[in-house]
């Protein structure tokens, strides 16, 4: 399960990120997934939980954004996106397509944080 792994990176650099809001708890942290970047939703979304157990990210929840293949057509001139990834020939001409441009992505798109509320202890990422 590299999910675990996957997602014990994203962690790491939302905490790091954190450290410049003192203060700040993650309310949500969003990701962009590539149709190509092999991972199952459903893993993440498990090893997220178990992940953020005793961290600054604790209590917040992932959201996936899920991208579908875009390939360049050199014969159509544009970009196109695939219904599937099981042909990678143009759903025009039928010319076969070798230019990616987005599908692979597995990616932090965002962090939705809050100040915390009055009374109550900041996150690990607070300065001393």
């Amino acid at each position: 399960m590299h999910e675990l792994s996957i997602v014990q990176s994203i962690v790491d650099s939302v905490t790091e990120s954190l450290a410049r809001y003192p203060g700040a708890c993650v309310v949500e942290v969003r990701l962009r997934v590539g149709a190509l970047a092999a991972v199952a939703e459903d893993s993440l979304q498990f090893c997220y939980g178990i992940a953020i157990e005793g961290t600054a990210l604790a209590g917040s929840r992932l959201a996936v954004r899920h991208l579908p293949v875009v390939m360049h057509c050199a014969r159509c001139a544009r970009d196109v996106t695939l219904e599937g990834v099981q042909s990678f020939r143009c759903p025009d001409c039928g010319e076969l397509l070798g230019e990616m441009r987005q599908g692979r992505e597995l990616e932090i798109e965002s962090i939705g944080i809050e100040e915390a509320p009055a009374g109550i202890p900041a996150g690990i990422g607070d300065q001393p």
